[in-house]
């Protein structure tokens, strides 16, 4: 029976991914106004979707040597003092190829937060891991509520985008001092004993005795991409569809954003209960139906409140893709857990990618709107890879036929 324990090691890491999350989550309504900002289409934009997808690739290919080298404390430590340079870059530079590089180093050091963060909740919790993830990520949306929140605040008061970058250096520099001040360190490595707790249900004997990644774990990596494909659209274009479809100001669009990031997070918070208590797999399906009917709620609405009740729906679905594959990728993966994690960064690097410019050069075409059904058919292809990841995760464990059990928190 998996029991989280909520000790300073756990809020700490908790804090420093909910600062990815400001920054991530604020983005994603911030394109628009710099495309306005730029005299760009909607396909030139995406590009610092691309310029997070280099950066999710370097971040993904640093965070192995340098958590051996410094200890992934330390490697998280420094992927947010990057962040906080990156974001500097961000709010002082207006060119467009200014912007992407600020972008792309942004996620370069932001993927070390990521996998850092991952990998030390998985030794610290062992099997209660998923919980874990699933509640770090609650914290990462619920820093992201904040970001859409204070942009379109900032923008309707005449003030633009920009201030939002100097907030999240400020936060970063508050973390850093709370962690010195209570003395909270991370550890530098995962004990052994630890390193081999799994969340229950998923592990894999094979990628324990030789440290390989097996074929489950590429199967939740591609499964990755294409939740984080549907992400990051989302982030990226849905201010855009209310702005067009809905009817809502550029202000009230971009503060609108936060609609999917509140359903995340309430997803995430109760999520985290709930993934003590049942297996990853058919969480994950329901969460993926879940998406579809949000989406099919946000797409079909003309009316302003209509398209956010969706939006809010669609987070509440949201919310357990990636938790659930990660926790999942990272158990299979037994001592080779930083490895795992640095590739994790290339499924996220994939989605981050391929899809938000392949959605705008669509929607250059048709519009956002028409666009954004190919949202539906990565919904699809993620409920696929769900049914095929349990079946080899299945055939791991023939003998597994283990009821799941209450756990407190």
């Amino acid at each position: 029976m998996p029991r989280l324990t909520h000790d300073r090691t756990t809020w700490l890491t908790y804090a420093q991914l909910g600062l990815w999350g400001f920054f991530l989550y604020g983005f994603g309504p911030v394109v628009p106004l710099l495309r306005d900002e730029q005299g760009t289409s909607a396909a030139v934009a995406g590009l610092h979707s691309t310029g997070i997808a280099v950066g999710a690739l370097l971040g993904g290919a640093l965070f192995p040597p340098v958590a051996r080298r410094l200890g992934r404390g330390s490697a998280i430590w420094l992927g947010l003092a990057g962040v906080a340079a990156g974001v500097t870059a961000l709010g002082t530079l207006h060119p467009l190829p200014a912007t992407i590089a600020s972008v792309a180093v942004i996620a370069t050091f932001g993927m070390m937060v990521i996998s850092g963060v991952s990998v030390v909740l998985t030794a610290h919790h062992g099997p209660a891991a998923s919980a874990a993830l699933t509640e770090a990520n609650a914290a990462c949306a619920g820093m992201g509520i904040l970001a859409p929140l204070v942009i379109g605040a900032t923008v309707g008061a005449g003030l633009g985008w920009r201030p939002v970058m100097a907030v999240e250096v400020g936060l970063i520099a508050l973390v850093a001092l709370a962690a010195l001040t209570f003395r909270v360190r991370l550890p530098h490595a995962a004990p052994a004993a630890a390193a081999a707790g799994q969340p229950t249900g998923v592990t894999d004997p094979d990628a324990s005795s030789s440290g390989r990644l097996p074929r489950a774990y590429w199967i939740a990596w591609v499964l990755m991409a294409i939740t984080g494909s549907i992400e990051v659209c989302l982030s990226l274009w849905t201010a855009d569809v209310l702005r067009s479809h809905a009817g809502l100001s550029a202000g009230g669009a971009s503060a609108a954003v936060a609609a999917i990031v509140c359903g995340m997070f309430a997803g995430r918070v109760v999520g985290g209960r709930v993934a003590l208590r049942w297996p990853p797999m058919p969480l994950l399906l329901a969460a993926l139906t879940v998406s579809l009917a949000g989406f099919a709620l946000f797409w079909a609405a003309s009316a302003g409140w209509l398209a956010v009740t969706g939006l809010v729906v669609l987070g509440l679905g949201n919310a357990l893709h990636y938790p659930l594959a990660i926790s999942i990728a990272l158990a299979v993966a037994g001592p080779a857990a930083d490895k795992a994690a640095g590739w994790a960064s290339y499924s996220m690097g994939v989605g981050f990618g391929i899809a938000p410019v392949a959605l705008g050069w669509v929607a250059d075409g048709v519009g956002p709107h028409l666009a954004f059904l190919l949202l539906p058919g990565f919904i699809a292809a993620a409920a696929l890879l769900a049914v095929r990841l349990g079946r080899a995760l299945g055939a791991a464990h023939p003998a597994d036929t283990r009821e799941p059990t209450p756990a407190t928190v």
